[in-house]
Formats: structure tokens, C-alpha cells, sequence
């Protein structure tokens, strides 16, 4: 190590002895500098907040918290309200220092919708409710992840596979006309669920509650309450029969070889799991185990959840319309005349074009997903001027009928207004 002379040392005193009060004044500058910008950020985003209508609040500590109930028919109705009253969007508070901006018209979620996954991904407050049940599958990855898989579960989809699950079709719509039947019937299926469908829906009704108690938001708070010790039982009973039938497919894909489970399976129906664990990318890269059991604890959530939701509403609006109703009936009876067994064919899809275009018209009327919820990177200006600032997290609803500008407020159904 090189000796400082004493000459150079004595050069080098006043220097250091400037050096201390200069980093003691630098600090308080920089923390001052910082604090500036960020009044400045807070100022321009309560702005652009400010251009958002802001319903009646609380107060101010709890803000609009609790004043939507989820998952009920009144909390349904409110929703519905707020879109009526504040046709483009509302501003609303969880807590002093969380704005959400809630988003109605198709002008103003439009920018939010189309933008980038970078720009506007998913806000992890809300959906990482369900990141310890779903794991990273579709619905909850991002970026790469999430083109990877999508990419990989395309094939899962097509047409000419859907077709084989027919039959399935068939049989379910049997076992909810049974249900729905006023007069005794005989029984289709068991009428008790088994463990994992009743930890499903467990868990479905948890998550939905969680959102109303601001201490569950917590992961720490909500673990130790009841609810939270009910939703790691129903989480571990999922994920341990999802693991054991993947672990299961696996054994018996690796001891047959990969050709060989194709041989024995042709012309017979795959399931979900068998798909995912014969996919594979252009680089010839799987999916893990962990991957397969994540996306079929996605699809088995958010799958029968919309199509559910979706089945639930056409009946509800079919049966405020009768007329609608009897010519749907019509139709599927005409079509069926002369048939030994009531089961629809896949061909018989396309020559039921009244009861398409009544689906379609149930969908638009009732979105089976009521939101969907985005976090923004960065400002992103509306078609109106308005702006919706970084770090706002925008609840975006399927627009409704009456907001629509291209539909007359009050408007009714009318199926023939949809494309079959």
C-alpha cells in the first residue's frame, strides 16, 4: 500500500474538513428534492382524480370500504346503480390513500383494455386473493410466463378436440334439467359433491368475502382468523388431489412412452391434464408439474365460474321473456323431431341460430365476468381528455346497455340484434 506524505496530508485536511458539512447539507437537499417530487406526483394525480365524479363516502378514514357488497344480488344492484348514475366512471376511495377509479364506458376502458400487459397489468391487490389457490397459472401470470402459456394451452381448445367432450355436454345438460324440475326425477348423479368440488366452492365463497374486511387484506391477519385457517384447509385439499392425479398421468405417460400413449388413446377423449402434459414450444421445452397443476386449478375455477355465471343468466333472462323463451324451445324441438335420444350433435349447433343470438344477447346484457381489475405503470389519457394517472387501479366492468351511447337507455333484449 502506497504511504500519503505528510505534505499531501496536510494538503488534503482542509478538503475532508469541508467534506462533512457538505454530505450534512447534501442529505437534507436530496430528501427535500425528493419529498418535492413526490408532492408533485400526488398533486398532478389528485388532478386528474379530480375530473372523476366522486360518490358520497363514509368518511374519511374508511372512505367508500364497505359500501359495495360483492357477490350478493344487492351489492349486483348498487353496481348496476353507480354505472346508471356515472355513465363513464366514479372515483372511489379504499381508505385516505387508495384510489380506485371504477370504469363504466366503453370511451373511457377502452385505453385501459388496449393497453399494453406492461402498461396496465394486472393489479396484484385484488387478484393476489387468489394467488395462494391458483397459483401462476393463465389467469394470474404475466409477460413471458403468460405468452409461454397461452401459447402452449391453444391447442387444448380446438374445435375438433371440444368435439369429443359432446357427449359430456349432453349428460350435464340432463343432470340441470333433473335438477331445475319441479316433479320428482330420477337421480343422475351423486347428490353429494366430492371433497374437492366442495373445497371449490369453499374457496370461492372465502375469496368473495375477503374483499369486504379491510384487517383480511393482510395475508398475515387473515391466516390467523377463521376464515383464513378455512381457506389454507380448502387450498391444501385442492392442490393435494391436483397434484396426485398429475403426479399420477406422469407415472403412467413415462412408462408408456410418448407414442405409445398416443397409440393407445387415439379416437378417445383427453382430458385436460393429458393435453397439458404432451404440450410442449418450438424449443421443445414443458410444462412442469407445479405449471399443470396451477392451470387446471385455473380452469377449474374460472372455467366452470363463467360458464356457470353465463348458464345462470341466459336462464334468468329467457325466463323474463317468454316469447323469446317458447321460440328458443321451438326451435331445439323442431330440430331434435324424429330423434330416438335428445342429445345435441356438434353440427347441430350451427341450425340453432334464434338460440345463438339469444346467448349472445345474454352475454352482452350480463357479462359473465362483472370486472376485471388493472394497475397503471403510466398516465393513460381517455377519449374525453380525462386522464387516468400511474398507480390508480381501475376496476374495469363490461359496459353495460344503458351507458352505451349505441343503446337507448331502458333498452330490452332483443336477440335479433346479435349476430347468430
Amino acid at each position: 500500500v502506497p504511504a500519503v506524505s505528510l505534505p499531501a496530508a496536510m494538503a488534503l485536511g482542509p478538503i475532508l474538513a469541508l467534506l462533512g458539512p457538505i454530505l450534512a447539507l447534501l442529505g437534507p437537499i436530496l430528501a427535500l428534492l425528493g419529498s418535492l417530487r413526490l408532492l408533485s406526483r400526488l398533486r398532478n394525480t389528485c388532478g386528474h382524480l379530480r375530473s372523476f365524479p366522486c360518490p358520497p363516502w363514509r368518511g374519511w378514514i374508511l372512505g367508500h370500504m364497505g359500501m359495495v357488497r360483492g357477490g350478493t344480488e344487492e351489492g349486483l344492484e348498487q353496481a348496476e346503480a353507480l354505472a346508471a348514475r356515472y355513465r363513464r366512471g366514479c372515483l372511489w376511495w379504499l381508505l385516505p390513500w387508495l384510489p380506485v377509479l371504477r370504469l363504466f364506458h366503453p370511451d373511457t376502458l377502452r385505453p385501459v383494455l388496449t393497453a399494453a400487459a406492461s402498461i396496465a397489468p394486472k393489479d396484484q391487490l385484488f387478484y393476489g386473493f387468489l394467488q395462494p389457490w391458483l397459483g401462476d397459472g393463465l389467469l394470474l401470470s404475466h409477460e413471458r410466463k403468460w405468452v409461454q402459456h397461452r401459447r402452449l394451452l391453444t391447442p387444448a381448445f380446438h374445435g375438433d378436440l371440444l368435439k369429443s367432450y359432446l357427449g359430456i355436454f349432453n349428460h350435464s345438460t340432463r343432470i340441470m334439467h333433473v335438477s331445475t324440475h319441479p316433479a320428482p326425477a330420477p337421480v343422475l348423479s351423486p347428490s353429494q359433491p366430492s371433497e374437492y368440488i366442495e373445497a371449490i366452492l369453499e374457496l370461492s365463497r372465502l375469496v368473495v368475502r375477503r374483499q369486504q374486511h379491510l384487517l383480511h387484506y393482510s395475508w398475515w391477519l387473515y391466516r390467523l382468523s377463521g376464515d383464513g385457517r378455512r381457506f389454507t384447509q380448502a387450498c391444501a385439499t385442492v392442490h393435494g388431489f391436483t397434484a396426485a392425479v398429475v403426479q399420477r398421468r406422469r407415472q403412467a405417460l413415462q412408462c408408456l412412452g410418448h407414442q405409445a400413449w398416443l397409440d393407445h388413446h387415439r379416437g378417445q377423449r383427453m382430458d385436460f391434464i393429458d393435453l397439458l402434459l404432451l404440450a410442449k414450444d418450438e424449443d421443445g421445452n414443458a410444462l412442469t408439474d407445479e405449471d399443470i397443476a396451477a392451470e387446471a386449478n385455473t380452469f377449474m375455477f374460472a372455467g366452470h365460474d363463467t360458464t356457470a355465471s353465463a348458464l345462470a343468466w341466459l336462464l334468468y333472462n329467457l325466463a323474463g321473456h317468454q316469447q323469446h323463451q317458447e321460440r328458443c324451445r321451438q326451435e331445439v324441438q323442431e330440430l331434435l323431431k324424429g330423434r330416438d335420444a335428445e342429445d345435441i350433435e356438434w353440427e347441430d349447433l350451427s341450425r340453432l341460430p334464434f338460440t345463438t343470438m339469444c346467448i349472445k344477447e345474454s352475454l352482452r346484457l350480463h357479462p359473465p365476468v362483472t370486472a376485471v381489475c388493472r394497475c397503471c405503470t403510466q398516465d393513460l389519457a381517455t377519449r374525453d381528455g380525462r386522464v387516468i394517472p400511474k398507480g390508480t387501479a381501475p376496476p374495469v366492468r363490461p359496459p353495460l346497455p344503458s351507458p352505451c351511447p349505441r343503446v337507448p337507455k331502458g333498452a330490452v333484449a332483443v336477440p335479433q340484434g346479435s349476430p347468430a
